[in-house]
């Protein structure tokens, strides 16, 4: 009963028609400017903002034409060593000689290049087609390095033409001299095998090693030149190291992709 009589006192009190109307408060507002204005900030970023991004990968420094492995055409005993590691020498040089159960034989260089490994001594006994030498290809001593970098499979589609490339040179103090620069040149269409990684660079260990988490898809990487550095290639710092680079030095190369909208990720 006492509840129904403060409800009839209520419907027969006036409205209180003198009381001023309230408003938001001035918090309240500047909360709500600050919202529209970062939404529409955000909104003209996602249309025509962009967002960089790179892709990892391992690298070598090599000679454009890569290496081929040089191997023995007779079975026989190996008499004499004609060549050293690290010398440059013209096509159809000898490197070995063979003594097999025709007679001597030379085994010689198929095209102009810098031996890297020999892996035949005096007195070992060999057979025919036995891996004897590691060849590069290259003739002269001013010829350019390049990096491959050995890209996984999944991200070699994204790469664009002459897209931008840093290689942290694993001879090279990053924290002192910084990173070698270079420009895509080319990708390859297809993966490679360990196999195949190995026939060019005259190496079976490091295509079994570009080749443990899959199948990579080679990128030739041109480096960017520079006449005011020691190494003859421009680098982050303005110096670069104070010593030439030489091939077959490992490295670890970050790609950069095309730049992206923020809006492209929110479409199908």
């Amino acid at each position: 009963m006492q509840f129904r009589q403060q409800a009839l006192a209520k419907l027969q009190s006036p409205e209180e028609l003198d009381l001023p109307v309230r408003f938001a408060r001035p918090q309240g507002w500047l909360v709500l400017t600050v919202t529209v204005v970062v939404v529409a900030a955000a909104s003209v970023w996602a249309v025509t903002g962009s967002v960089a991004s790179t892709v990892g990968a391992s690298a070598i420094l090599t000679h454009g034409e890569g290496s081929y492995i040089l191997q023995s055409p007779v079975a026989g005993q190996v008499t004499a060593v004609l060549a050293e590691e690290g010398e440059r020498l013209p096509a159809n040089s000898p490197v070995l000689k063979v003594r097999s159960s025709d007679g001597d034989a030379v085994v010689r260089t198929v095209a102009a290049g810098r031996i890297t490994a020999l892996a035949a001594t005096i007195g070992q006994i060999i057979q025919t087609g036995a891996n004897v030498a590691a060849v590069e290809k290259v003739a002269h001593a001013t010829d350019p390095l390049y990096a491959t970098v050995y890209v996984p499979a999944e991200n070699a589609a994204t790469i664009p033409a002459n897209a931008a490339v840093d290689l942290t040179v694993s001879s090279v103090p990053t924290q002192t001299y910084g990173v070698l620069r270079g420009r895509v040149k080319a990708v390859d269409r297809s993966a490679e095998s360990a196999q195949q990684i190995a026939a060019f660079l005259g190496d079976s260990q490091l295509g079994e090693q570009f080749t443990k988490k899959g199948r990579p898809v080679a990128v030739l990487v041109k480096l960017d030149k520079s006449a005011r550095t020691k190494s003859g290639y421009k680098w982050s710092s303005q110096d670069g190291p104070p010593f030439a680079l030489t091939s077959m030095t490992m490295a670890s190369a970050s790609i950069r992709l095309a730049d992206q909208r923020p809006l492209d990720w929110l479409l199908p």
